[in-house]
């Protein structure tokens, strides 16, 4: 993508912004079947669904000015927001569909860093802010957004999804759970456990990442809160090439790869995020390797991994304001886990229990 030719825009000569006033004393409303959202982040920015009769109709591009400021999703159907969070937007002279409104997405979120600190994005910095889109001289020589380009830009890159994400993307995925067995949380009988009891925690490798192989097979874990924790793609061959801090002396190839089957946590920038490594990767000395102790006798699956990573993230406002989770704190941090009884007052982490309660949530079907 060569962006050198693009040219800057204010929002408000692309999208008509807009305030809707009815969402206000609708989130705590009776739960119906159209979507709240708000400052949320995550989950496309829905925070509840709603019994409403008046809606705000769908293919438009929602955006916080508040909370987690700029975060910006597409709404494809009707919906509701918070109306103190949200802006809406409407393309101006164009309409808009999921290719456009992806590609826009992305570059509205590419802002969100100039809105931290309390500094909210407001109706009108958000009309004055200015993105940068390629473009094409209209019949009267003037530049203008280049829409087509745009949407075979996005089209071109789902054809490139992943099977499953792809899946996702054109809503095909399955939600039903794996296991039609309902299990309830009680955490009243579990235990407390030490990480070094649970984990073999390792070190990440690289202060300085390789560069970068966009058609590489080995992802490059960073200290990020999304897309899996990765930031890259490598090859093999530039890998071995590479030292830690990008001089050398350089270290063998065994020492910068890691095994698959791992949970990684960012112990920096994004800390205490974590995910499941499927597929053997590289990583930043940000991010600690997790791998079930041996002392279990007990290989990590998806679905454990899923159970773990979600106790993981539970920690993460402990680590808050520079206190970085290091592998020199982590084996004291505790996790507390569901048990079996093996001995008189001797227990082990229940691993079945973990397997199968992610197998019997909705959508588990899809991991």
């Amino acid at each position: 993508m060569d962006v050198k030719n693009w040219k800057w825009f204010r929002y408000d000569e692309i999208f008509d912004i807009k305030t809707y006033r009815e969402g206000e004393n609708v989130q705590n409303s009776e739960i119906g079947n159209t979507p709240y959202v708000g400052a949320s982040c995550t989950n496309n920015g829905v925070t509840n669904y709603v019994k409403v009769e008046k809606f705000i109709t769908g293919n438009k591009i929602t955006v916080a000015r508040n909370g987690s400021v700029g975060s910006a999703f597409y709404q494809s159907g009707n919906f509701m927001v918070s109306p103190d969070d949200i802006r809406i937007f409407e393309l101006k002279n164009r309409k808009l569909n999921k290719y456009i409104a992806i590609f826009l997405c992305c570059i509205i979120e590419k802002e969100k860093y100039r809105y931290a600190y309390g500094r909210k994005f407001g109706t009108k910095r958000m009309c004055a802010q200015l993105m940068k889109l390629p473009v094409v001289k209209n019949e009267i020589g003037k530049y203008e957004p280049n829409w087509g380009w745009i949407e075979e830009y996005v089209k071109l890159a789902e054809k490139k999804l992943p099977t499953r994400a792809k899946d996702v993307w054109q809503n095909k995925f399955n939600p039903k759970p794996i296991s039609e067995t309902k299990i309830k949380l009680n955490t009243s009988n579990w235990k407390w456990f030490r990480y070094d009891e649970i984990f073999k925690i390792c070190k990440g490798f690289y202060n300085k990442k390789p560069e970068e192989n966009p058609v590489g097979a080995i992802p490059f874990i960073g200290a990020t809160d999304s897309n899996n924790g990765i930031t890259s793609m490598h090859d093999l061959e530039t890998i071995k090439d590479s030292s830690k801090t990008g001089d050398e002396p350089n270290a063998p190839l065994e020492q910068k790869i890691f095994k698959p089957n791992c949970i990684t946590v960012s112990n920096n920038g994004s800390v205490g995020y974590a995910f499941y490594q499927p597929k053997e990767f590289t990583c930043t000395h940000d991010v600690n390797p997790l791998y079930i102790h041996k002392k279990w006798n007990k290989e990590l699956n998806i679905f454990i991994a899923m159970f773990l990573c979600s106790l993981i993230e539970k920690e993460r406002f402990r680590w808050d304001y520079g206190r970085k989770w290091r592998p020199k704190r982590m084996p004291g941090s505790l996790i507390k886990l569901p048990v079996r009884k093996i001995a008189p007052n001797e227990y082990e982490p229940d691993w079945q229990f973990m397997e199968d309660y992610i197998k019997s949530l909705p959508y588990s079907s899809c991991l």
